[in-house]
């Protein structure tokens, strides 16, 4: 931001500059051209006047020869022409040294006045001299007169090196300016944007610092820490809930299923019939409440991320779920290989999740897929479990040659409690929808090849610190 505000100042400088300075600079330099060239003209007009009475008199030429002195001394270049055309000696001071003084005469002696030409290097008058008396309006003669431009020449560039130096000061200012207004606004802004980073990380006690930046960033950092501390108060409060709740739901369930346990240990065959459905009902109850829990647990996530090898974590989930798998007559199939789009295809997918996060959600989509498996009767099955590396994260796939989901039921599967199972809880899904889109990822749910259900979830890489 500070380099934008400034580049956009500085830009803004340059064009005032530009559309205000070069007009005026232009228009000094062609009026210091001008006036230079009138007052060689002038200069000119003052030879000729006393080049006139020399050669109309036949005089000494003192006064001529004095102005001709002066000429010389300045660096000027004086010709003064007879009426032939030919320089008289005794009257000139060198010669122009540019050819063009030949043209101007010709357009001297057609006009009634000097003829003047401006090069890079000089200003050439020609004017010719008329005769008075008898030889009225007779031409008697002609001056040429050269001044060097290197006075005028100097000049200019003085005043474009005064006007750049003051464009330059011009810049720099509006630069500093410009850098401390960004600054002014950005650095309060950046401190939002630490602290807003941190609480997204879970850091909940991150306040931002309200005293700096312009009035509306100031309120703006007051209601950020506002919102702050009553989130923090809202997280902790539901995690007291959640502790309580946990404690208090499980404890009754436990103490009841004891009980169950005791009378069904001496009750008639059709009485113990009757408790081991109540148990059955107990343990899917419990499960629900587990359940429950672990899906406000994915709501409530404010959890530090931490960086986790999704092989690794794979492997690990396997090897638990093996003997559960064993049991359902389910292969545990893992395919773990890299992917060629990324650099370096033999890179280790790493994910950034919440300490835990990638482990529950391995357990609850093994889990669904032995259940799915289990509850078809089939007599077994496979579930296979694979990672790749994508353009924007790894890809961790499991699926299943169970029955599957119809349209109608993939469509509501991430919501709670929607089931195709007699025995779920309908919660599996909707906790890992849950904890995958709160850690910025994307899961979706597809038929399995020759029947089954696949799930998808394409995690973020991990951000450069």
């Amino acid at each position: 931001m500070t380099r934008r505000i400034a580049l956009a100042l500085v830009l803004l400088t340059a064009a005032v500059l530009i559309a205000a300075v070069v007009p005026l600079a232009l228009g000094a330099i062609a009026h210091e051209r001008d006036a230079f060239v009138q007052d060689t003209v002038t200069t000119a007009n003052s030879i000729a006047s006393l080049a006139k009475e020399t050669l109309e008199n036949h005089g000494d030429g003192r006064a001529l020869s004095a102005a001709m002195h002066d000429a010389e001394h300045n660096g000027d270049e004086v010709l003064v022409l007879n009426r032939g055309g030919y320089p008289v000696p005794e009257l000139s001071r060198g010669e122009p040294v540019n050819p063009a003084w030949h043209r101007l005469q010709a357009e001297a002696a057609g006009q009634n006045g000097p003829a003047t030409e401006l090069t890079k290097n000089a200003v050439i008058v020609v004017e010719t001299i008329l005769g008075s008396g008898k030889l009225s309006g007779t031409q008697i003669g002609t001056v040429v007169f050269e001044r060097p431009t290197t006075v005028l020449n100097q000049n200019i560039a003085d005043l474009w090196l005064y006007l750049s130096a003051l464009g330059g000061g011009a810049l720099v200012a509006a630069v500093l300016v410009a850098i401390y207004l960004a600054r002014w606004v950005s650095r309060p802004l950046a401190r939002l944007d630490a602290a807003a980073g941190k609480i997204a990380d879970g850091d909940l006690t991150v306040r931002t610092q309200p005293g700096y930046g312009p009035p509306e960033l100031r309120r703006m950092a007051a209601t950020f820490n506002m919102m702050a501390g009553r989130l923090e108060t809202l997280v902790h409060g539901h995690r007291a809930m959640l502790a309580d709740a946990s404690h208090q739901l499980r404890t009754p369930l436990t103490a009841l299923r004891l009980r169950l346990d005791l009378l069904a240990t001496d009750a008639a065959p059709a009485t113990a019939a009757e408790l081991a459905g109540a148990q059955e009902e107990i343990a899917r109850l419990s499960r629900l409440v587990d359940g429950l829990l672990a899906t406000a647990r994915a709501e409530a996530l404010t959890e530090q991320l931490e960086t986790i090898d999704v092989v690794e974590a794979v492997a690990e989930r396997v090897s638990a779920w093996q003997p559960v798998a064993d049991g359902h007559d389910v292969k545990l199939i893992t395919d773990v290989g890299g992917d060629s789009r990324r650099d370096g295809g033999g890179d280790q997918p790493m994910v950034a999740l919440g300490a835990g996060h990638l482990e529950q959600i391995l357990d609850n989509l093994i889990d669904n897929a032995i259940g799915a498996i289990g509850a078809a009767g089939a007599g077994g099955g496979t579930v296979r479990i694979s990672v790749v590396n994508g353009e924007n994260g790894p890809t961790l796939t499991v699926a299943d040659d169970g029955p599957g989901m119809t349209p109608q039921e993939r469509s509501r599967a991430f919501l709670r409690f929607t089931t195709g199972s007699q025995n779920g809880t309908g919660l599996g899904l909707a906790i890992v929808h849950r904890l995958v889109t709160a850690n910025g990822g994307a899961i979706r749910l597809a038929d399995t090849p020759g029947g089954g259900l696949t799930v998808e979830i394409e995690f973020l890489s991990p951000t450069e610190p």
